[in-house]
């Protein structure tokens, strides 16, 4: 789906921030959802009863200077952040994961320092995974994104499906698309980055983050048509 519309951009932070943590941690697994927010979880008491908290999940470049990434180990870069997504109230709360360290599948990981990162809307937003039906079609699956997003109160007239991930966990395999929304006005923007979308941001799922360049959007909707 991709209507043409004018873009908006005007700036405004939203009642939820992205609080950031540096690590000291040399490799972890790449499906590392279930056990990083259970972790998290162990650690922040109030991380699973509040709504819209969310984890976002690690990643590293797929490839570099010749070398790409094993399909089954991430190998992290002092660069590489632990990012959460909270109410402003509660990164007070959160600060207590600095120094802890946490056994990853057999991967350890020790949490540093913080800074904080206001949500400011984007015209353009990307989700890496959204909850998804296996047996849907793509089609199939934007139409389901686009009436959740109609009752979180969120317009959108261009969406774009992409890659699909499996997660283990201890109720089964979890199946993902991720999910490109562009041309948002500001106020939808902040919704969605508020809100997320579905019922698994405490693994890292259904939480968007802005993107950078609405042009390779377009370039990967016309390679795709």
């Amino acid at each position: 789906m991709w209507e043409e519309e004018e873009e908006q951009i005007i700036s405004n932070a939203g009642q939820m921030v992205d609080l950031s943590f540096s690590l000291d941690c040399k490799t972890l697994p790449l499906d590392h959802a279930w056990a990083l927010s259970q972790a998290i979880s162990n650690t922040l008491s109030w991380f699973n009863e509040l709504e819209n908290t969310g984890l976002h999940l690690i990643h590293v470049a797929e490839s570099g200077n010749g070398w790409h990434r094993p399909d089954d180990i991430l190998y992290l870069s002092k660069r590489t952040r632990l990012m959460l997504r909270l109410p402003f109230d509660y990164i007070s709360k959160a600060q207590i994961l600095c120094g802890q360290q946490f056994d990853i599948n057999g991967h350890c990981i020790i949490v540093k320092e913080s800074r904080l990162k206001p949500l400011l809307p984007s015209s353009v937003l990307f989700a890496r995974y959204v909850l998804a039906d296996r047996e849907q079609s793509e089609e199939d699956f934007i139409t389901t994104a686009s009436q959740e997003l109609k009752n979180l109160g969120v317009q959108c007239r261009k969406m774009l499906a992409g890659l699909t991930h499996e997660f283990q966990t201890p109720n089964g395999v979890l199946f993902t698309r991720s999910l490109m929304l562009a041309n948002l006005v500001p106020e939808d923007s902040l919704l969605l980055q508020n809100n997320g979308l579905g019922n698994n941001k405490k693994i890292g799922f259904g939480i968007f983050i802005p993107h950078k360049d609405i042009k390779a959007v377009g370039q990967t909707m016309d390679k795709k048509n």
